[in-house]
């Protein structure tokens, strides 16, 4: 049972912006803090998507809007082997759209969930590909913030992408962030120390202790250390001063190295880039370029016969949703046959703050900016080809008058 629309592709131009009705709905696959995720279908090239849709209004309630639009912002100037990469966004008058890669894999907690049990090698080569996604982060200056099992989703190869960037940090030069964000059971020590008040900042290396989590996580099927996210934050940080995690004897001596250095509480002590990591003796039989060109078969492979996820989400959406996507055409003509536009009348305030979503909301198409960035390339090198055959036509000129006086 999908949410399907049976409707012809479309004919489009490509001065057309992409818009809800150039994807068919195939079924509904997740959901998150910032809205519900499905499978679509783009109807002119047929390739497969996931799509995320987030509500204004909610968004609005909760004040969730400026973590969307800064999601946004971040995406689209990102594209790396290793993320989750980002193709549109586009809205209408009740949703903000997302289309990304869709990788139906699952995500590494469904796995757990799962009982899935994770071989060194396998999580040694997660810890490869997540740490090239960061050294990547870190030359466009973001802290993830959110790195764990939740955000890491697995292509059908078995290779991870890193997702969910709406509370990334852009740091610029060689500033500190000073916010607080993220999970508690993967922030970093340096983080609850903001909590306390004393505001020290930090950098690049909190992704690299939660990267240190997720990896110990991935082996044991538990964290080291027990807390939740109600748990205050000083009891946190004694917490991470009095307990020491146990590292089981069947693990390689490396690998519990590594773990060390990951989990190091002293920042300047811990793993914080790509380059550190490649240091390691434990690294040494690692061909990283194979390993970015995803050369390197992951040892755990998800089933492709069935999908990764949760099957409540399509019951849900067919359900339990008051406004399901795959009714949303029919509703959005009626609403503004019955209304002129808006059905529900909302209050000054309510309404100003929804204006300014769709006036801030940001288009993105990266199809049509690649094809941007090709032309201007291939206008530059012809007129370079140009400048050069003059350059060639004068120097012609000059040097059979050379070998004439000669």
């Amino acid at each position: 049972m999908g949410l399907g629309q049976s409707s012809k592709a479309p004919v489009t131009e490509d001065t057309d912006e992409v818009n809800f009705d150039h994807f068919q709905i195939l079924r509904a696959i997740g959901k998150g803090s910032f809205g519900k995720v499905c499978i679509v279908q783009k109807k002119d090239t047929k390739k497969m998507y996931a799509m995320k849709y987030m509500n204004k209004l909610k968004c609005v309630e909760r004040n969730e809007v400026r973590n969307v639009l800064k999601e946004l912002q971040i995406m689209q100037n990102l594209e790396h082997p290793f993320l989750v990469n980002f193709w549109y966004s586009f809205q209408d008058e009740e949703d903000m759209f997302m289309v990304v890669d869709l990788l139906l894999g699952g995500d590494l907690r469904y796995h757990l969930q799962q009982n899935v049990h994770f071989s060194e090698s396998t999580v040694k080569l997660y810890i490869c590909e997540l740490a090239l996604a960061l050294g990547y982060l870190r030359t466009k200056r973001i802290i993830h913030r959110d790195i764990k099992p939740d955000n890491i989703l697995l292509d059908e190869h078995g290779h991870v992408h890193l997702t969910d960037f709406n509370i990334a940090a852009i740091v610029k030069d060689d500033l500190k962030a000073t916010s607080i964000a993220g999970t508690k059971p993967y922030m970093a020590p340096e983080l609850f120390q903001s909590f306390e008040g004393s505001h020290p900042g930090y950098s690049f290396s909190v992704d690299w202790w939660s990267l240190g989590i997720t990896a110990y996580e991935l082996l044991r099927g538990q964290r080291p250390y027990v807390m939740k996210s109600s748990t205050p934050a000083n009891e946190i940080l004694q917490t991470f001063h009095k307990v020491h995690p146990s590292y089981p004897a069947a693990w390689s001596l490396e690998m519990k190295s590594l773990l060390r250095k990951l989990l190091c509480i002293d920042v300047q002590k811990r793993i914080s880039c790509l380059a550190e990591l490649q240091d390691l003796d434990y690294m040494s039989d690692v061909n990283w370029d194979a390993a970015l060109s995803k050369q390197v078969p992951p040892g755990f492979i998800p089933n492709r016969r069935r999908l990764n996820c949760d099957p409540t989400f399509e019951l849900e959406e067919m359900i339990l949703e008051s406004k399901p996507l795959h009714k949303k055409k029919k509703r959005l003509a009626r609403k503004t046959k019955e209304h002129g536009s808006d059905g529900s009348p909302q209050n000054g305030q309510l309404q100003q703050r929804l204006d300014n979503v769709q006036r801030d909301f940001i288009v993105f198409n990266r199809e049509k900016s690649r094809k941007v960035v090709a032309d201007t390339e291939s206008s530059e090198l012809s007129t370079s080809e140009k400048n050069k055959a003059i350059e060639d036509g004068q120097n012609n000129n000059i040097e059979p008058a050379a070998y004439l006086s000669g």
